[in-house]
C-alpha cells in the first residue's frame, strides 16, 4: 500500500496533550498511542516507523484478498497456542510501531490485555506499492527487534521473499539486517521456523 507522512494537529488546546516540539522532531510510541486516544487519526491507518507518522493508503481488492488468504494458511500452520494479529500494533521500540499485517504472537487476545506485544515469533507483510520500504525500512526494525523470521508476499511479482536470522550490522551502525533472504516462486512451499512441521504452499497466499 501507499504511505503518507501524517501532520498532527497542533499540539495544544483544551484535552490535548502538551508536546511543544517542532513537528519535524521524532515522536514516541507513547506520544503516538496518546495522539490516538485523542482522536487525531480518525479516519486515517497510521502506523510509526522511526518516529515518523505514516498514513497506509487505500486498500485494493487483490491486497484485501491476500490478507485473508495469508490469514487462513497462518492459522491452519500454527493452530491453537499462537494468535495471528492483523494490522495491530507491535511495539518494536519506543520509536516504532511498524502495524504489520500479521504478526504471530504466543497465546490469545487476554494474554495482552493492557499491552502490545514488542515481538513476534513471524512477521508478514502484504506488499504491492510498498515492496522497497517493506523490504529495506521494515526489514531493519524488525531484525533490530530480534524477530528471527519475516515474510514480504510480494503481489506485482508472485513471489514470496523470507527473511532469518537477524544479525547485527558492522560495528557502530548501531542497527539490524538479516543475513539470510530466500525468494519462493508460487509452486514452492515453506515451513514457518516456529512451526517447522507445517508447509504452506506459497501459491495458496497469492490472490
Amino acid at each position: 500500500m501507499n504511505a503518507a507522512t501524517i501532520t498532527p494537529p497542533p499540539a495544544s488546546g483544551p484535552g490535548m496533550p502538551t508536546y511543544p516540539r517542532p513537528l519535524s522532531q521524532r515522536w514516541t510510541v507513547t506520544e503516538f498511542n496518546h495522539m490516538g486516544d485523542m482522536g487525531w487519526f480518525e479516519g486515517k491507518r497510521p502506523f510509526l516507523l522511526d518516529g515518523v507518522i505514516m498514513e497506509q493508503g487505500p486498500m485494493n481488492p487483490p491486497h484485501a484478498n491476500a490478507l485473508g488468504l495469508v490469514l487462513f494458511a497462518l492459522q491452519a500452520a500454527f493452530g491453537p497456542g499462537w494468535w495471528p494479529r492483523v494490522q495491530a500494533p507491535l511495539h518494536v521500540d519506543n520509536g516504532n510501531d511498524p502495524m504489520p499485517d500479521f504478526a504471530i504472537v504466543p497465546g490469545g487476545p487476554r494474554d495482552y490485555i493492557g499491552r502490545h506485544p514488542t515481538t513476534a515469533a513471524l512477521v508478514v507483510e502484504v506488499s504491492d506499492t510498498t515492496l522497497r520500504a517493506d523490504l529495506t525500512e521494515k526489514a531493519e526494525r524488525y531484525a533490530t527487534a530480534n524477530i528471527a523470521e519475516y515474510w514480504v508476499l510480494d503481489l506485482e511479482n508472485r513471489q514470496l521473499i523470507v527473511l532469518r536470522d537477524p544479525q547485527p550490522l558492522p560495528k557502530g551502525l548501531g542497527a539490524t539486517a538479516y543475513r539470510t533472504r530466500l525468494t519462493l516462486a508460487p509452486t514452492d512451499t515453506v515451513s514457518p521456523l516456529a512451526m517447522p512441521t507445517a508447509s504452506i504452499v506459497v501459491g495458496e497466499l497469492l490472490p
